[in-house]
């Protein structure tokens, strides 16, 4: 393939993603998992992936390929005490919301616009909020108020999503302010080259 088949938008939208993996670990590898945590970019990379890819397995490679290499980067080099093998309890949950985020950004940002950028963002962020810490009572986690699992019932359940809200709080305002960010900057770059040639 020579240089000139390439695809300059492409090569941004992967710039993207691999900066948001990057932003990721970097905020991640806080050793007391402080809510702060929560504001990465990747709910904004599912969701910039699910709008801006073409094909369709590229929406969901990409992104979920990311949050795997970051994951393991956390997992096995700044939270080894939380890792259950390569990855940690309940990531089946997570991924599952990323995956849902990806078809938030195909099915809502058909068009770029702030009002469909705000309500995806939402959107992203209350199904991570569900999916994931339903992920987080169900795989038997640990309660941090009492160091003991979650009851296996619907006050454990209850007070799983409780205990989440701080985090629900950093992951909105992370996938407003990145997703602004991204779709923003990628619709100046594309402007840019359509005016160069």
């Amino acid at each position: 393939m020579s240089l000139k088949n390439l695809n300059p938008q492409f090569g941004v939208l992967l710039l993207f993603i691999l900066a948001a993996g990057i932003i990721r670990v970097v905020l991640g590898a806080d050793a007391n998992m402080s809510p702060i945590a929560m504001f990465t970019p990747v709910g904004a990379m599912a969701l910039f992936g699910g709008a801006s890819f073409s094909r369709n397995w590229k929406a969901y490679a990409f992104p979920l390929l990311t949050l795997f290499a970051s994951d393991v980067i956390l997992m096995q080099v700044f939270h080894k005490a939380y890792a259950s093998g390569l990855l940690y309890k309940g990531w089946i949950w997570n991924y599952t919301s990323f995956a849902l985020i990806v078809l938030l950004g195909q099915v809502i940002i058909k068009k770029v616009s702030p009002g469909n950028i705000i309500l995806a963002s939402v959107g992203a962020a209350l199904v991570h909020f569900l999916i994931s810490n339903f992920g987080v009572w169900v795989s038997g986690s640990t309660d941090i108020t009492t160091g003991l699992p979650f009851t296996k019932d619907v006050a454990g359940l209850t007070k799983c999503y409780i205990l989440a809200i701080p985090f629900m709080q950093y992951t909105l305002i992370g996938n407003l302010i990145y997703s602004t960010i991204f779709f923003g900057s990628f619709e100046l770059v594309k402007r840019r080259l359509r005016l160069a040639r």
